[in-house]
């Protein structure tokens, strides 16, 4: 590890101004997000008792990173990304709150969930990357691997440690309480976002007839020439493909699988979010003593490892303690592949590298989530994470050329 990376993995970032307030509104927005995503496959299961139409709602929330994620990296290269944030998060509150009405009067149904699974990621695509290329403004470069440790600590404790415990409550006080939290919550970031005085990153002006389509093709361009996004790309799309598989389902490996309740598949999420935010304390330690990329090769080898022991072992405290290890090394992966992809980004270009990283990769969440659903169906609760840890360990081999 160089020294100017070792620097980069001590430095922290200044809570006042922008960064508290980015900071603040992911959290509460991912407090939000974290009730809903709880609560829908539950909806989805008594609505129907088929995995794959369960699996499909987590499928159509992925597909409009396929249509629509690498016009949602160029437009945030394009736009004021403060607004496009707020005016995102605007949207989809108000879309909440018209799910929320409708789980109330008793109108929601599978074909619901999907409409509103693609229309909350379509705005994401922008969200997203527009979130990603506004950090650098905010925070300076040698700080953005604490920045995101930061960021992804305190969404994974607010989503997991306090919004997942309380789904089996707030169903209790009625369907529709989650839906109208996370709608909430959407208002309260965006007005947060709307609230930031930093100016957006430098941007070097754009060629004479430049359009969309060919700066999508740029960034596309850009991210296969660097070979470490490269190869970092492609193993972060065969874990997505195993995510897939796995959240897809994992409602149906604690109720069908393990035979336990609400208050079980609730505890398994906890686990997650527990290792994700003690993930983040140690992601740039982890680094700056193995460098970035050594850091997601041994996260994806523990993981591999973690899902083998969940698909092997159908008790559900194993199935909690791997997902708590799970979540550790996600969050010690997401860090330093966030961070990578921000350090090495040309000027003015980081949304569109961003939301090609992602497009390539979130493509492979929708198939997995599929197959994880079939896998399921076929071959009993147990098999989608013995899936997953193939897809992960086949990840994990991609990254060699990086290694070596």
């Amino acid at each position: 590890m160089t020294a100017t990376e070792a620097v980069a993995a001590r430095a922290v970032p200044d809570w006042r101004g922008g960064f508290g307030r980015l900071w603040t509104a992911a959290v509460v927005s991912r407090f939000g997000d974290s009730l809903r995503t709880a609560a829908l496959p539950l909806l989805a299961a008594s609505l129907t008792d088929d995995p794959l139409l369960i699996a499909s709602v987590t499928a159509c929330g992925f597909l409009p990173w396929l249509l629509f994620g690498l016009l949602g990296g160029a437009v945030a290269d394009r736009v004021d990304q403060r607004r496009a944030m707020w005016a995102a998060d605007l949207v989809r509150a108000a879309l909440m709150a018209a799910f929320a009405v409708a789980v109330a009067l008793g109108h929601a149904t599978i074909a619901l969930l999907l409409v509103l699974a693609f229309a909350l990621t379509t705005l994401q695509t922008l969200f997203d990357n527009a979130a990603t290329a506004l950090l650098p403004a905010l925070v300076p470069t040698e700080a953005l691997a604490a920045a995101n440790a930061r960021l992804m600590t305190g969404q994974q404790f607010a989503g997991g440690l306090l919004a997942a415990p309380l789904v089996p409550a707030l169903l209790l006080a009625g369907d529709a309480v989650p839906y109208a939290a996370d709608a909430a919550t959407y208002a309260l970031a965006a007005l947060l976002i709307a609230s930031l005085r930093t100016g957006g990153p430098e941007r070097p002006p754009r060629p004479a007839g430049s359009t969309l389509r060919k700066e999508m093709a740029e960034g596309l361009a850009t991210l296969r020439r660097d070979r470490p996004l490269r190869w970092l790309c492609t193993a972060t799309t065969l874990c997505n493909i195993g995510m897939g598989a796995l959240i897809a389902t994992l409602v149906v490996h604690v109720t069908d699988g393990l035979h336990e309740g609400n208050t079980a598949y609730a505890a398994t999420i906890t686990a997650y979010a527990v290792g994700g935010v003690a993930g983040g304390f140690l992601a740039r330690r982890l680094a700056e003593r193995t460098g970035r990329i050594r850091a997601v090769a041994l996260a994806g080898t523990v993981q591999t490892g973690c899902l083998v022991v969940m698909g092997a072992v159908p008790v559900l405290a194993v199935s909690i303690a791997a997902m708590a290890v799970f979540g550790f090394m996600g969050t010690v992966w997401n860090v330093n592949q966030t961070t990578l992809m921000q350090e090495r980004a040309p000027e003015g270009m980081l949304g569109r590298i961003a939301a090609a990283f992602r497009t390539l990769a979130v493509a492979g969440a929708p198939l997995g989530a599929l197959l994880g659903g079939a896998a399921a169906a076929g071959w009993g609760p147990h098999t989608p994470a013995l899936l997953a840890a193939a897809l992960f360990a086949l990840a994990v081999a991609s990254l060699a050329p990086l290694i070596n």
